[in-house]
């Protein structure tokens, strides 16, 4: 995919997040000096356009440093927000690399149902793909019978091999074999779906916990990255799975999906300022290139409606 068709796709994926803050920017300024009370409201405006918060305080209080004229307009105010939200996102716009040795570099991906968790394992693929890496699949999400027909779906769709079990069957056991066989052939990406059942947390910690036994003994290294799918569209309920997914699971990264189906995109800089994880890729769009590694500046000035 081209440069300019996925620069397209952005303005398209944010533009109800762009909106929405160009909207409750547009009613902080006019001719507005920008004094105390002005950055109160531009610090409001940011939060309800689910920038969170502390990154709302942060963009405040590097505002109020800056030597603007006596009145501010609109474009410099949404320049000067650009500027520090990409400030914010430079640091963890970081795109997984496969430097595994040996190989594979085991990937566990995990996210509650409904985050597009499978979809975004195929998505995974394809850009490793497009790196001319060889990847293989692992359908550890053996607790439901749709995930693992996805994930097969999806696998031949993008023509990879996958591991898979049957239903209710022991997910360490399919890691083991999917390690195993990747090892043998020699494959430079193994991606592992695993539960995304949150209602009970003990199970799903005995089976990360039992899934990270069974990877020690294969390749003390793995897993290699903890990879949370969070779905855009939940807002701050994402910084709570983020929150969660943390203890239970050892999350090294993110990817935020569904940006394009949301007025909320600005929770994606509330991650990237509360937390500091990496954040790997986005998702905008529901076609197998639609994920990406992002342009933390482009991005940023897209949210800010200057770009």
């Amino acid at each position: 995919m081209s440069e300019t068709s996925w620069k397209d796709r952005l303005f398209g994926g944010f533009r109800k997040t762009s909106e929405r803050l160009s909207t409750n920017l547009t009613e902080v300024v006019g001719t507005a000096k920008l004094d105390d009370s002005t950055l109160d409201n531009v610090e409001d405006a940011l939060i309800m356009s689910d920038l969170g918060p502390s990154a709302a305080a942060r963009i405040r209080a590097k505002l109020s440093e800056k030597k603007f004229g006596l009145n501010i307009t609109e474009i410099e105010l949404k320049e000067a927000v650009a500027d520090e939200i990409a400030e914010i996102l430079r640091p963890v716009a970081v795109p997984i690399e496969i430097t595994a040795f040996p190989r594979p570099q085991v990937l566990l991906v995990i996210g509650v149902n409904g985050s597009g968790k499978t979809t975004t394992i195929a998505k995974m693929a394809h850009l490793f793909q497009e790196d001319d890496y060889g990847v293989m699949l692992a359908a550890g999400d053996t607790f439901r019978a749709a995930a693992i027909g996805q994930l097969a779906t999806w696998a031949e769709r993008i023509g990879v091999p996958v591991i898979r079990g049957p239903e209710g069957g022991d997910p360490a056991s399919i890691v083991f074999d999917g390690v195993k066989a990747a090892t043998d052939q020699g494959i430079d990406a193994l991606i592992v779906d695993t539960a995304g059942r949150l209602q009970n947390k003990r199970e799903l910690m005995d089976e990360l916990a039992k899934i990270r036994k069974v990877l020690g003994r294969l390749n003390p290294e793995a897993p290699h990255d903890v990879v949370l799918v969070l779905d855009a569209t939940n807002g701050q309920n994402a910084l709570a799975q983020i929150e969660v997914f943390k203890e239970i699971a050892g999350v090294t990264g993110l990817i935020m999906t569904k940006l394009d189906g949301t007025a909320r995109g600005g929770v994606l800089v509330a991650a990237a300022e509360q937390y500091g994880l990496p954040i790997h890729a986005i998702g905008v769009g529901e076609k197998i290139d639609d994920l990406r590694p992002f342009d933390p500046d482009l991005v940023a000035r897209v949210i800010a409606g200057v770009a």
